[in-house]
């Protein structure tokens, strides 16, 4: 079975636009996301556009501050300054990566956490451990929304992560902690990858090397998430797993593009209307 993230984020978004159309009706006030993107990166570029077509789509209003490569560390921490004190702007995301002369680190902390929709902060990512937070990583959290509707079970099921970034690897086990999976992470040191690999009942990959995991690393009937998107050298875009391969396999697999991609974007609306109303209400 493929599992049709572009239905799933469909659904989502639709239940953002009601509540956001209650909101605006009840407060006066249009739940506003600000994204700053640095460069001229082209996958950022299409990430931006994106996000915009979202909020259009759910009636948040998106504001998008494309900055020059050459624009100083300064400048950066001046405009996330500013728009931390405009209470107009409920979230903001600076788009990654930034150019090399930029500390992603002190940008990500300059950011107001009751802002941070991206959940990248170190108080939100300490909130998520702690299983008492606001926001979510928008990725980890798409992936749930997917297991959920689905009713795929993962109570008591061994849920496999191949890949330990601060932005899918790392979250995606605590949530699947907080939901009673039992959780292996799984990285670049990893003795023996395959014979983990096989173990999983839920499998989710995000590791950024396409078409990685091979049908035997898959044990037969789990279920398979492919978080990586990579552009191959023929201009299609493929995943870390080796789709073809694994559906003879998985009992359900994401399908890259289509799979967990919009479930981002569509996480990101939701994260936007309750900073909104978090900012309204506190």
């Amino acid at each position: 079975m493929l599992i049709d993230g572009k239905l799933v984020s469909a659904h989502v978004k639709e239940t953002v636009k009601n509540e956001v159309t209650d909101f605006i009706e009840k407060n006066g006030v249009t739940p506003a996301l600000a994204v700053v993107v640095v460069g001229d990166d082209p996958a950022s570029a299409v990430y931006v556009r994106n996000k915009h077509k979202a909020c259009l789509a759910v009636g948040i209003a998106s504001h998008e501050f494309a900055l020059p490569a050459s624009t100083t560390e300064e400048e950066l921490l001046s405009l996330i300054a500013d728009l931390n004190k405009n209470k107009d702007i409920h979230g903001i995301l600076v788009q990654l990566p930034l150019p090399r002369h930029i500390s992603e680190e002190k940008v990500l902390l300059a950011i107001d956490p009751k802002k941070d929709v991206d959940a990248f902060h170190p108080m939100n990512v300490g909130a998520l451990v702690a299983g008492n937070y606001d926001f979510l990583p928008c990725t980890p959290a798409g992936v749930m929304e997917l297991l959920r509707y689905y009713n795929i079970e993962i109570e008591g099921k061994h849920c496999v992560i191949l890949g330990r970034s601060n932005i899918v690897g790392k979250p995606m086990a605590h949530l699947m902690l907080e939901a009673n999976a039992t959780v292996t992470v799984c990285h670049s040191r990893t003795k023996n990858l395959s014979e983990i690999t096989r173990q999983a009942d839920i499998l989710v990959v995000a590791i950024g090397k396409p078409k990685f995991v091979r049908a035997d690393m898959i044990k037969p009937g789990a279920v398979v998430i492919d978080v990586g998107i990579n552009r191959m050298p023929d201009g299609t875009l493929a995943g870390d797993v080796d789709t073809a391969e694994a559906e003879a396999v998985a009992s359900a697999i994401t399908p890259v593009p289509g799979g967990v991609g919009p479930m981002t974007i569509a996480v990101l609306m939701k994260n936007t209307l309750t900073a909104a109303k978090k900012q309204i209400f506190s």
